[in-house]
């Protein structure tokens, strides 16, 4: 199946609003199997939406819209959408009854303009908004459909992976099934080199990798007349790439590295604290997105200049004098500061060069230095971090941080 997304908004063009919904749509069709061949846009004009409409029908099967289904009078997707495929708008009384029970739980006034919300395509097939006011709707003729969803992202994904999901998948004659491997420590391009062998003869299961800011993604997919079959396919096929780059994959389920992290920490029920100085305090604020993490994650420091770092973890002086602030040895002491603080199993420290200044010939920009000690292991590393941007450093930095502990942890098994 072909299709094209569209999105339909004025504040689109103009660039007030960032249209992450046509990435969505575009990731959650490909593992759907739908083909995305086109990405347009449009303002808030009724001629040229129709134009756009008709034009993508000329290559595609499938048109998905955002935006537009509101209540105000430059919300007229779903009125194009069936003059395109010769319907017309009839007056839902469920979808008016839900709009009207919606203003009354929250105690608001139902203007007359919402009501224009509960017209509808005489022969749409409705997707509810248990988010929303907005109602969407697939509309077919011909072999042809039109799916409109609200504009807000939240609505929009919400009512995709509910509703939209669902019906795409009753429509596929095969079942796809994919998992979403996140590595670390290894390019794109290498991981696409080291894969090459299955990559050139790929038929069934399908690999693609992606670069991800910092790490690299494979995504394994297989189309098959069965779940059972495709998720075998996709296992089998697992197992293989594992043994080619699975000391670099952290995550077969698509997890950011600090749930991966977060979660052995929490159920290994090892207590954690941090000393940072480049990231300040970035590793922590991390960490403490992870859903209990407050269970084992005691406390982080910011020891930005050098006094803090000898009054907070007792770095010696003559240690940052000899050696400077940016050194193995001041993260060694920092490491086994926290932990003389704290007692916590795990602690770890980092210092290094953010840019975009502060760097020499000596001691360039990302050059940083983290040591983790976990119960009666100690490691200490070197890292030289290619210079992007300071807030590309800082956050490479917490990977670096985070694939430290992961190996720590890993290798205690």
């Amino acid at each position: 199946m072909k299709s094209a997304i569209l999105s339909v908004g004025t504040e689109l063009l103009f660039g007030q609003i960032t249209n992450t919904n046509s990435v969505f749509l575009s990731q959650q069709l490909n593992y759907l199997g739908v083909d995305v061949m086109y990405h347009y846009t449009v303002g808030d004009n009724p001629k040229r939406l129709a134009e756009m409409m008709r034009q993508a029908f000329t290559d595609c099967d499938l048109i998905i819209t955002t935006g537009g289904l509101g209540p105000t009078q430059d919300d007229l997707t779903k009125e194009i959408a069936a003059e395109v495929l010769h319907d017309e708008l009839v007056l839902h009384e469920d979808t008016l009854n839900e709009l009207e029970d919606y203003f009354k739980r929250i105690n608001r006034i139902m203007t007359e303009n919402n009501k224009k919300q509960a017209y509808l395509p005489s022969r749409a097939i409705m997707f509810d908004n248990d988010a929303g006011t907005a109602p969407g709707f697939a509309l077919e003729e011909n072999g042809k459909t039109i799916i409109c969803l609200p504009g807000p992202p939240r609505e929009m994904t919400r009512m995709f992976e509910r509703k939209v999901k669902p019906y795409l998948e009753e429509k596929s004659e095969s079942i796809i099934y994919y998992q979403m491997l996140r590595t670390f420590g290894i390019g794109e391009s290498m991981l696409e080199t080291e894969l090459q062998h299955w990559i050139d003869g790929q038929t069934d299961p399908t690999l693609a990798t992606y670069a991800k800011e910092g790490e690299a993604c494979l995504r394994i997919t297989s189309k098959r007349g069965t779940m059972a079959e495709a998720k075998a396919a996709v296992e089998d096929m697992i197992g293989k790439v594992s043994q080619k780059i699975g000391q670099y994959v952290y995550s077969y389920n698509d997890e950011e590295y600090y749930q991966v992290v977060g979660k052995k920490l929490i159920d290994q029920k090892i207590s954690t604290s941090s000393a940072e100085s480049c990231t300040g305090g970035l590793f922590a604020q991390t960490m403490t997105e992870v859903p209990g993490i407050s269970s084992v994650y005691d406390r982080g420091f910011i020891t930005y200049s050098n006094q803090a770092k000898m009054e907070e973890l007792g770095v010696k002086a003559e240690t940052l004098e000899k050696y400077g602030a940016v050194s193995e040895e001041t993260a060694i002491e920092m490491a086994e500061g926290v932990k003389k603080v704290t007692g916590s199993r795990l602690c770890i420290s980092v210092t290094g060069i953010a840019g975009p200044d502060g760097g020499t010939e000596e001691k360039p920009v990302g050059l940083v230095y983290i040591c983790a000690i976990l119960d009666d292991q100690r490691i200490s590393k070197e890292y030289k971090i290619r210079n992007v941007s300071r807030k590309w450093n800082r956050n490479y930095t917490v990977l670096c941080m985070l694939d430290m502990i992961n190996h720590l942890i890993d290798k205690r098994q």
